[in-house]
């Protein structure tokens, strides 16, 4: 694959990401509340947060597998992470912005399950490619 298409590709998952975003930030309130979902006692449902949690390390790893570089990777995880703070500072309708993700516990559990499972999939990148060059890492305490 030549060097333009990987870059082709790579917009493409940063689109994905983003678009990921808006999209978990829009259904994060679903509720069982007989508007969207049936009438079922009008709980919660977040379904978004495991939607953050399994595409953010699968969109990771395939960046990944565009490049070596940390950076190559981490993109798609950086755009979801901006994408997710422009998205839920500024609520529809309201004229001065409030952060909505640090006002429920949906918020903050989907701000970790896709933040965190990212970055634990950049640093099995970070892992990998420090174990393919030996020589080019130092250990800690070996002097």
């Amino acid at each position: 694959m030549t060097g333009s298409w990987r870059v082709v590709f790579l917009l493409l998952l940063c689109v994905e990401a983003a678009v990921l975003a808006v999209l978990e930030t829009i259904f994060l309130p679903l509720r069982f509340d007989g508007t969207l979902l049936p009438k079922l006692g009008d709980f919660p449902f977040p379904i978004m947060i495991l939607v953050a949690a399994f595409t953010m390390p699968v969109l990771v790893s395939w960046a990944a597998s565009l490049s070596e570089r940390v950076l190559t990777a981490a993109s798609p995880l950086l755009v979801w992470f901006l994408t997710m703070m422009v998205f839920s500072y500024f609520e529809p309708g309201r004229v001065t912005g409030s952060v909505l993700l640090l006002q429920d516990w949906r918020g903050l559990l989907m701000f970790a399950g896709g933040a965190l499972t990212g970055a634990v999939a950049v640093g099995a990148v970070m892992a990998r490619n420090a174990a393919h060059r030996p020589g080019l890492y130092e250990t800690a305490g070996t002097q």
